[in-house]
């Protein structure tokens, strides 16, 4: 173990799922160095992550577009940050950008992996062996040690901290109970429909749980309001009563809060499984077109469900054979199986 006052910027990713991935990373780094400061460089969305994060000292916005070049207005901001004095930048993104403003921010360690020709802009440019690092969260990982071929023995897992008086403030704002069971649901998914489980799975699933005396909160972006309301129309209007949509309603500060007191989460492949995984919450993972090879849900206590179908995973954001066999023929029953796997029967 290394003792430093290692002052480190780190140039997160811009998905959710991978900046709660990053955690292990930030983690990672503490052990190796137990008194660094930790910096993150992100987009701005990524605050009420990065603040749940003990770690992270300081969350620094990136202003910059999504894909934008702006070369210019990375040099300056690169240049407004030489006040920091970082010691080392880990730079997590591929792409050419990403590497410029530490560059311009003259910190002298700059590490990250080979990628978009930007080998002069890093002192420390790693070239991936993927088979040696199958999974995202040990290339994260690996960038807080020396250069080596082998993943760390031990990755630790995130582990987001939630505040019992912001939880409160959200279950009141949204006039939100947890007297019976919570099933938070997660029926979207950025990357596109070929990840997204059937709305008549989910309501078929819904179905169950609130006759056995749970109730469901539906979590999503406001793109996920359309087929959260498709979900809750399946239901019969008594069952209905047990049924919150909070998709486009809460921030993410608030579904961060509102998904650490549920019992159990049905997501998809998103943001959100990798929220809900790092909340310790039971988990049911469901891959479409995508696999969990790559970025599975980092948590012991997660299921994950796919079909043996031949033609998946694809990593088509739409279904190249237009019939989504991968999800259709992923069955609500095995969901249903796996809560009840994953959940005591009795409630602690």
């Amino acid at each position: 173990m290394l003792k430093s006052q290692e002052n480190i910027l780190v140039v997160g990713p811009a998905w959710v799922g991978d900046m709660v991935m990053a955690q292990s990373l930030f983690m990672s780094l503490k052990v190796q160095y137990p008194d660094c400061r930790i910096s993150v460089l992100a987009p701005e969305w990524s605050r009420p992550l990065l603040e749940r994060m003990p770690e992270v000292e300081k969350g620094i916005s990136l202003l910059m577009g999504h894909g934008e070049l702006e070369l210019g207005k990375r040099r300056a901001f690169g240049k407004s940050l030489r006040g920091e004095q970082f010691t080392k930048a880990i730079v997590l993104p591929n792409s050419f950008k990403s590497a410029l403003i530490p560059f311009h921010a003259g910190i002298p360690k700059r590490i990250a992996w080979k990628g978009e020709w930007r080998n002069l802009l890093l002192s420390d440019c790693r070239r991936l062996d993927t088979n040696a690092f199958p999974l995202m969260v040990q290339r994260f990982a690996a960038l807080a040690y020396p250069v080596s071929n082998d993943p760390p023995d031990q990755i630790p897992e995130p582990r987001l901290q939630s505040d019992p008086a912001s939880v409160e403030n959200a279950l009141a704002t949204f006039g939100l109970g947890i007297e019976n069971r919570i099933l938070a649901i997660c029926p979207g998914a950025e990357f596109g429909v070929a990840k997204q489980w059937p709305a008549e799975h989910f309501a078929a699933t819904c179905k169950t749980k609130i006759d056995n005396g749970w109730q469901v909160w539906i979590f999503g972006s406001e793109k996920d309001a359309e087929v959260a309301n498709e979900i809750r129309q399946m239901l019969a209007e008594e069952q209905r009563q047990n049924c919150v949509s909070l998709a486009g309603r809460t921030s993410l500060a608030q579904a961060i809060d509102l998904l650490s007191v549920a019992e159990a989460v049905i997501s998809n492949d998103s943001g959100l499984m990798h929220i809900a995984a790092a909340l310790d919450k039971p988990i049911v993972a469901l891959y479409g077109s995508t696999s969990p090879d790559f970025t599975p849900p980092l948590s012991n206590k997660s299921k994950l469900l796919f079909t043996d179908i031949d033609c998946r995973p694809c990593f088509q954001r739409e279904c190249p054979l237009e019939h989504k066999k991968c999800l259709t023929e992923l069955e609500p029953s095995r969901a249903i199986a796996a809560i009840t796997e994953l959940v005591p029967t009795v409630r602690n």
